[in-house]
């Protein structure tokens, strides 16, 4: 994927990023793109397949030394390719360019490379972000299908337009456009083909076109070749749900009995495991659990009053939301009770391991004496 040293995050802010080669035409063009709304899918271009021996070595290789793994893309192909396409179309993009997606990632929507790109379409940070997806501390969506291969349509729509040719285009998209540009000037040629003979595109590039030309040709009749495409893939319903900022998914779990793993794989984006600080979030969730989850989220009504000792007048359980100011000397106060008490009530580490949007218990499960007796439940 492009931009594997083309971009450098600035060290001082996660939020910004610097491109080490500016490119101001790239930059204006992703923006005039963020603005047009999606109208009516457009007249698709042809994406002329080139049978020569570099497509026809790659064909051969994944027919035989190749033949498992590529099988296995074959298989995960049909989920993919029927989100891809529809897509692509609605931006005037081939059907052919989804295949780009395989040979970047095998149709693995968690792929990470060893440079850090990520994703169905291995997008590197900066790049990303260019085309409108949220990459930060709390949130990738590089690793959303759908909003990655959006971006990714757009990004191999405006190359297309740069340099008049699908080859090319994805070529810059592997290499980025500063390489194709300079083998361009370099050499007065705009034919994919040409430059791949040349010292001006690396290995890794020069392989990246006639690879996704190879998989189209057995994409297009799998049979042909001795593959099996995958087949019906059922989707299981979900629903989506508005949490409050800093829920984290370990604790919505303990609440809900819905899994770890199911809300971590429903949610990938969430790469800390907890929504993001500063606003509510559309949590997606199995379907039939939304109202459980929202109970859930609701704190228990607080308690009428709390006596001079710090006991509910119920007895019963309470919970305190986490706000932004909020500390755990802050919440013990207001409910009455030890600081110790709310620590080892919530399993906390520390006094500060708390973030916005924690629930905390605040009084004990049942009016027993507690062991420090330091303003508690005695």
């Amino acid at each position: 994927m492009e931009a594997k040293g083309d971009t450098l995050d600035a060290a001082d802010d996660p939020s910004i990023w610097v491109p080490l080669d500016f490119d101001p035409w790239a930059y204006a063009f992703a923006e005039s793109s963020r603005l047009q709304t999606v109208g009516p899918p457009m007249d698709a271009p042809t994406y002329d397949v080139v049978m020569n021996h570099q497509v026809q070595f790659f064909v051969d290789r994944f027919t035989t030394s190749r033949r498992d793994v590529v099988g296995l893309w074959l298989q995960r192909s049909p989920q993919y390719l029927g989100m891809i396409r529809p897509v692509f179309r609605s931006k005037g993009l081939p059907d052919e360019l989804a295949y780009t997606a395989m040979i970047e990632s095998g149709f693995n929507p968690l792929a990470v490379s060893r440079a850090g790109a990520k994703g169905l379409w291995q997008f590197m940070a900066g790049t990303a972000r260019l085309y409108g997806l949220r990459v930060d501390r709390w949130v990738d969506e590089r690793l959303d299908p759908e909003k990655s291969t959006a971006a990714a349509a757009t990004y191999l729509r405006d190359l297309r337009v740069r340099y008049g040719s699908w080859h090319l285009a994805q070529a810059a998209y592997n290499a980025g456009s500063v390489t194709v540009d300079r083998a361009v000037r370099a050499t007065g040629s705009a034919d994919f083909w040409a430059l791949a003979r040349t010292r001006f595109l690396k290995r890794e590039t020069k392989d990246f076109v006639p690879a996704i030309q190879a998989a189209v040709v057995i994409g297009r009749d799998p049979g042909q070749y001795g593959f099996e495409l995958g087949g019906a893939v059922t989707i299981p319903d979900l629903e989506r749900v508005a949490v409050p900022p800093g829920t984290e998914l370990r604790r919505l779990s303990a609440s809900t009995g819905i899994s770890v793993q199911t809300l971590k794989s429903l949610n990938p984006v969430l790469i800390r495991g907890v929504t993001p600080p500063g606003t509510t979030w559309e949590l997606r969730v199995p379907a039939g659990t939304r109202q459980g989850i929202l109970a859930a989220l609701v704190p228990r009504k607080k308690l009428a009053s709390v006596n001079s000792v710090g006991r509910g007048a119920a007895g019963e359980v309470d919970h305190h939301t986490v706000r932004p100011r909020d500390t755990v000397s802050s919440i013990a106060k207001l409910y009455g009770v030890s600081i110790s008490n709310v620590v080892r009530w919530n399993n906390l580490e520390d006094r500060d391991s708390i973030r916005p949007g924690d629930r905390l218990r605040v009084t004990a499960r049942s009016p027993s004496v507690e062991p420090d007796g330091q303003g508690g439940f005695r």
